[in-house]
């Protein structure tokens, strides 16, 4: 069993990163290269802070992981140097552990009983567990194809290679379907290949489970839009069953805002794809950071990859602008009591880097030059209202001081909107909710027969492990509805929410 007194004897420890001037001077993952030996040993320690709780909360989909990952029984594993066990149990319930012990922001942390109070020395480092198990399992040859001894005979479509499309494809063609993947880019991993910089995932890890995926018999198709150069018909005709994992990347817009129309203004996605293709060897960025006062309006995961980006640019000046105060550094048990997840401040690599963060402030408006270039910004204290009943949010200048800052480059990293518009959704006779997402029935079918959802079009722009539960999830739904029952795990609902203060 766990070591109960563990926590009392190891403190938290996070992995240690490269200087800032090596991260600044590549576009390499951030943390410093350990020999695996040592990781090992330090990830132990880590491991034996679990107490492997009675109620362990970090593997609710409410409160923790909606995966289920079994978190108690792969921490004693690894406690216990049981390494190949613990890629076992921990491939059990996770595709793709290397993207989620990545990109995570580990609500499973947030739920673990340590994170109860401060004098416990904070949470279990789960998430660092989590991403030493998959690279100890990739170093060690534990992950091999999974080649299905069956066949069905039945053939299913997945649109779309993100982390649900990938983790749906995987599952069922492990259950003896003849699965392909079709994506729109030249290459495959969604937001993953080109929404995520390299600093935070290197495309590596990607190809690497990409590869496996194939010798399991997925088949890929690149640079394809259903709807357009595959028709809807010929669609329905060659497949038994089409899962739509089309993500959510309509990007939020603000054209109210004196200046918008300002050249040199763009959305997050407009300078974070162009990156990643100019890092995977497509030629230089048609939006560069260089040289430039770099603005970027929005406080979110979007906005920290945007700044990260444009530091490793080359940036003159980076400063993101968040319309809401400064968070609290602990948790307010008061607004988000334990196990939710937690409204505190958080500091991503990229902020440790360059740069600066200002927050309950707002454009006024974007000022250019004699050409129609974006030049500086006129920047103001605000507050925030909600309106109550309505739900509808006001920003409310809290005096009349304007503050100008130089802006050569403002990047609106403000959220998205849900589904793009597309002509497949039209030929299937389907339309967007009115948070612009897909809608689904409990067995994840659309209310076009045969058509099934999931991942970021069904739930909105959300977590990769949400995106992988949805995509396990609907792979058992594809099955039953295909042989008339499934062994394949569901682990949440269409309708599973994290649990929340409302």
């Amino acid at each position: 069993m766990a070591d109960p007194t563990g926590f009392l004897k190891h403190d938290r420890e996070e992995p240690k990163k490269k200087s800032t001037e090596d991260r600044l001077a590549s576009w390499g993952e951030v943390y410093a290269d350990v020999p695996p030996a040592v990781r090992n040993e330090d990830v132990r320690k880590q491991a034996s802070r679990c107490m492997d709780c009675g109620i362990p909360f970090c593997h609710s989909s409410g409160s923790g992981c909606p995966l289920g990952n079994l978190i108690p029984e792969w921490n004693d594993l690894v406690r216990r140097g049981d390494w190949e066990a613990a890629s076992d149990r921990l491939h059990a319930t996770n595709n793709f552990p290397e993207f989620t012990g990545k990109l995570c922001p580990a609500p499973c942390e947030a739920g673990c009983v340590l994170s109860i109070s401060d004098l416990s020395g904070g949470p279990v480092s789960i998430k660092r567990v989590e991403q030493t198990i998959a690279d100890q399992s990739w170093e060690a040859g534990y992950v091999q194809a999974q080649v299905s001894s069956v066949s069905s005979g039945q053939k299913v479509a997945i649109v779309g290679s993100g982390p649900a499309g990938l983790a749906a494809a995987q599952q069922l063609t492990r259950a003896g379907h003849e699965v392909t993947v079709y994506e729109r880019d030249d290459r495959l991993g969604g937001l993953l290949r080109y929404g995520i910089p390299e600093f935070k995932m290197e495309k590596k890890v990607l190809d690497r489970r990409l590869a496996q995926l194939r010798k399991e018999g997925t088949k890929f198709v690149t640079g394809c839009e259903v709807g357009v150069d595959l028709s809807v018909e010929d669609l329905r005709a060659q497949y038994d069953a089409v899962v739509l994992a089309v993500g959510a990347l309509r990007g939020r817009d603000d054209k109210t805002t004196e200046g918008r129309s300002l050249a040199g203004i763009h959305l997050a996605m407009d300078h974070l794809v162009p990156a990643n293709r100019q890092v995977e060897g497509d030629g230089p960025s048609t939006v560069d950071a260089q040289g430039k006062h770099v603005i970027i309006i929005g406080g979110g995961d979007t906005g920290a990859d945007s700044y990260g980006t444009a530091t490793r640019q080359g940036a003159l000046s980076v400063t993101q602008l968040d319309q809401y105060p400064t968070p609290p550094s602990v948790r307010d048990d008061g607004r988000s009591p334990w196990p939710t997840w937690p409204y505190i401040l958080r500091t991503y690599a990229a902020h440790e880097e360059a740069g600066e963060r200002k927050f309950a402030v707002a454009v006024k408006r974007f000022v250019g030059d004699e050409d129609g270039h974006v030049r500086s910004i006129e920047l103001q204290h605000v507050r925030v209202h909600k309106d109550p009943v309505s739900g509808r949010r006001e920003v409310i200048p809290v005096n009349d001081e304007v503050e100008t800052l130089p802006a050569d480059l403002v990047l609106l990293a403000i959220g998205f909107e849900g589904v793009e518009h597309m002509a497949l959704l039209d030929g299937l006779g389907l339309s967007l909710t009115p948070r612009g997402t897909l809608s689904c029935g409990p067995d994840w079918q659309t209310e076009t027969p045969g058509v099934f959802v999931c991942g970021d079009a069904h739930r909105g722009a959300s977590l990769v492990v949400w995106a992988i539960a949805e995509g396990r999830s609907v792979a058992h739904a594809v099955d039953a509805f295909l042989t008339g029952a499934s062994d394949l795990p569901a682990p949440v609902h269409p309708t599973a929410l994290p649990l929340a203060v409302v």
